[in-house]
């Protein structure tokens, strides 16, 4: 039992990790970016690439596409994105717009990838020995990514909740029609939270691609999950986003291991729904 719940907090960890980008970019930015998972594909794919071809281990190649998913993101807000935050009437409407324009985004990038890739599936053995976690058997891969997600989730609360910069992207998120009031450019702090995203989304492949197989197509499961984990925690809550993803990572592996392997999404969406049944606001969502 308690190897299963390591393997658990392990699994939720990289699960918070993917949803805190996507946290930042919908909570903030007020972008639902159903490209999201794709972004995070494009990461895997990177990591497979410096690792296979260049010898780059995978802390390596975080130093390449971190500052890579970041300009890119940043990129796709100023190209696509601005004109649609320029003409919206309200957030309501930025919602549905970004809906539309990153759902097309999506397939963009899933034919690109499918050219160079093709559709096969793709993995690298990096850190494939097992380890001990105070008696349980856990993959030094995964643990690896447990503690990479712990860590730049540390950092990323650090800075949003002990700097006036992270104040300020609150403060965004919280009133974004006061914030202008108090001097606040709500354009850049939106553009700094989208891009921030997907430098987390570009964190979160190299992590995933660590012990997970992938394929070209594989990121509408990611933008999925981490959409379950972002309403789960709550809307724009980070600390939400870290606690349902461990839970969500919990709840699938024990499912797994004492029920039916094939049962895990059921009990994803389980969860999903009953929550919005008794919390529709999440768990660290306030009440409307």
């Amino acid at each position: 039992m308690f190897e299963h719940l390591v393997n658990g907090l392990v699994l939720g960890g990289t699960y918070a990790l993917v949803a805190m980008g996507l946290t930042m970019q919908y909570g903030i930015a007020r972008i639902m970016n159903l490209a999201f998972g794709d972004t995070i594909i494009v990461a895997c794919f990177g990591t497979f690439i410096l690792f296979s071809g260049y010898a780059l281990s995978p802390m390596a190649a975080l130093l390449v596409l971190i500052p890579a998913g970041f300009a890119f993101a940043y990129a796709i807000y100023f190209v696509v994105m601005q004109p649609l935050v320029a003409r919206a009437a309200s957030s309501e409407m930025l919602e549905v717009d970004s809906i539309l324009v990153t759902f097309g985004l999506l397939f963009v990038i899933q034919g690109v990838l499918l050219v160079i890739f093709g559709g096969g599936y793709f993995s690298y053995s990096f850190l494939n020995v097992q380890v001990n976690v105070f008696g349980a058997a856990v993959a030094a891969n995964r643990l690896l990514a447990f503690v990479l997600a712990l860590v730049f989730g540390g950092v990323l609360m650090a800075l949003l909740f002990r700097t006036r910069w992270g104040m300020t992207l609150r403060a965004v998120a919280l009133a974004p029609e006061s914030a202008p009031l108090y001097g606040i450019d709500v354009d850049r702090a939106a553009r700094v939270a989208f891009a921030i995203g997907g430098a987390l989304a570009a964190s979160g492949g190299t992590v995933v691609s660590m012990y997970q197989t992938f394929t070209a197509t594989a990121g509408v499961v990611f933008t999925m999950k981490a959409l379950i984990v972002v309403i789960l925690g709550g809307k724009g809550s980070l600390v939400g986003a870290l606690v349902a993803g461990l839970i969500l990572g919990i709840v699938e592996t024990l499912v797994a291991a004492y029920v039916d392997p094939g049962l895990t999404l059921a009990a994803t969406y389980t969860v999903f729904l009953a929550l919005l049944l008794f919390r529709p606001n999440g768990i660290f969502g306030k009440a409307g």
